[in-house]
């Protein structure tokens, strides 16, 4: 289970009001909307850098890809 510690933030008073609205309508507490819109948050960072990483593979392969055919046509001329 993930450890909870208690803190103090300040927020426009339209942000409170809309994060009592949202928890109103869920039947949870103020601090649950909050820290479930902080993980949508971290979620949405960890697949951005996921993507980030993935499209620098790709690029790493398809440069490798050339440099095998390159090699490959050297070796095997007939496969230009």
């Amino acid at each position: 289970m993930t450890q909870v510690a208690r803190i103090t933030i300040s927020l426009p008073k339209d942000m409170i009001s809309f994060a009592d609205k949202i928890a109103n309508e869920r039947g949870i507490g103020r601090s649950k909307v909050i820290s479930l819109w902080l993980q949508e948050i971290a979620e949405q960072h960890r697949l951005a850098e996921l993507e980030e990483g993935y499209k620098a593979m790709a690029e790493e392969h398809r440069q490798f890809a050339a440099m095998a055919l390159a090699s490959a046509h050297e070796v095997v001329p007939e496969w230009k």
